[in-house]
């Protein structure tokens, strides 16, 4: 059940809600598996869990959807991008390497998703490498020591390769 899904398809999450057996302790995962489905939180799906699973409304269940920051209320790209602004990440230079990939993606300020729904950006921090620093991931692929121009040149190879 994984990969990108744009319209909400309900029997799927009927689904998810049985193989958690519409149990309201279960909510954290039945979102996480929602999420893997569809790469964000839909609204449409957190109210329809919200009105299937007894004891939740609408309401409870986004709000722990925006309690933590492993869900993401909007798309995510095929290819998601986390930036560390960790301390060493941050002092070695991640701030150039966030600005060149929000230029390169034209992501202005508090846009997370490029507008061909490739790239998602999300900074993060800390990604736990600091020894590494600056460090930028990309669908879990670690890419250490970044600079502007690095970072370019593995955009523009990924670009290339969707066209």
């Amino acid at each position: 059940m994984t990969g990108t899904c744009t319209k909400l398809d309900f029997r799927v999450l009927n689904d998810i809600l049985e193989k958690y057996e519409y149990k309201k302790s279960y909510l954290i995962a039945m979102l996480q598996k929602v999420q893997e489905v569809y790469k964000y939180l839909p609204e449409e799906a957190m109210t329809y869990i919200g009105e299937k699973v007894e004891g939740l409304s609408p309401a409870t269940v986004y709000g722990v959807a925006t309690f933590y920051a492993q869900f993401s209320l909007e798309p995510k790209g095929k290819y998601e991008i986390k930036v560390c602004d960790g301390t060493a990440c941050h002092v070695r230079g991640s701030m150039p390497v966030l600005n060149a990939i929000r230029n390169k993606l034209n992501l202005k300020e508090g846009k997370i998703t490029s507008d061909n729904g490739l790239f998602s950006l999300e900074i993060v921090s800390c990604l736990g490498a600091c020894g590494l620093a600056p460090v930028v991931v990309i669908n879990d692929k670690v890419y250490p020591q970044m600079t502007s121009d690095a970072v370019s040149i593995i955009l523009d190879t990924l670009i290339k390769e969707e066209a």
